[in-house]
């Protein structure tokens, strides 16, 4: 069986070249880009954002940074995303560049989106990273909030999520595939998943009403699913936890999104 159009499996970097790379060409869409370079201590990257602005997120590492306006000599304090502190990002606007060295093993994921040049550029440190408890039962997540829609930003929404083994998450089904604000809004996405321990799985199922899109796929550590539309929930398995990266964008920077009416009454009343 041939893997899913929209699973994008890990490619152990060689050469510079990244872990992960998320083009909307190769998407097949319009606004979201995701990349993950995965640096040795002393390695260096540099890129320009052109029209897109950035947001750098240190899964892991230490590294310092300069760009047209910054210049961070150590930036980073967690050693695994597993940690579940807040990571440092930084976020660039378009026209600016980056150059990033590795102090340490670094794995660095480059969300992009495109961007008027509204903000100007800063570091997201891990006291601006708002971090809140979801759901109930076998449907618990912690959620830290890197870059949510109340934050500045012209395009993109960036949030990490981890969830307990034998949990649900993304769940009950939602979607955001409707240009309908403030009842729907189009957000493109994509899901950056890491499993501890490494070896596990998740499962992610990426559905519409109508079922014309229904894929199912079991996803490893360092795989990133990506979704253009309809419900994706996901599901842990016994003895794994798991870590997503999302990156969001689409035409409104809203995150306005519809429950699927079947499971929604897996929120009850007193859901947050």
């Amino acid at each position: 069986m041939s893997a899913s159009p929209l699973l994008s499996k890990y490619c152990k970097p060689e050469d510079g070249n990244a872990a992960q790379d998320i083009t909307p060409e190769k998407a097949g869409w319009q606004y979201v880009g995701f990349e993950v370079q995965e640096l040795k201590a002393g390695d260096t990257i540099s890129q320009a954002t052109e029209d897109q602005e950035y947001c750098l997120v240190l899964v892991s590492g230490l590294a310092s940074l300069t760009s047209k306006t910054l210049n961070e000599d150590n930036l980073g304090q967690r050693m695994s995303p597993f940690e579940r502190t807040p990571p440092y990002s930084v976020y660039l606007p378009n026209h600016d560049q980056f150059t990033l060295t590795a102090l340490t093993d670094v794995e660095l994921a480059i969300c992009k989106a495109p961007s008027k040049g509204t903000y100007p550029a800063r570091v997201i440190a891990p006291a601006d990273v708002g971090v809140e408890h979801r759901g109930k039962g076998f449907n618990k997540r912690f959620v830290q909030n890197i870059l949510p829609e109340d934050k500045p930003a012209d395009s993109l929404l960036v949030v990490e999520v981890f969830t307990d083994e034998g949990n649900t998450s993304s769940y009950p089904s939602h979607k955001h595939d409707q240009d309908n604000c403030p009842a729907e809004t189009y957000l493109e996405e994509t899901y950056y998943h890491r499993i501890d321990p490494p070896q596990g799985f998740v499962f992610q199922r990426v559905y519409t009403d109508d079922r014309s899109l229904d894929e199912s796929m079991a996803v490893y550590d360092k795989d990133v699913v990506m979704v253009p539309k309809g419900y994706h929930p996901v599901a842990t398995l016994a003895g794994y936890t798991s870590y997503y990266l999302n990156v969001m964008a689409g035409p409104t920077r809203r995150w306005c999104f519809t429950w699927e009416k079947d499971h929604n009454w897996v929120n009850g009343p007193d859901y947050k």
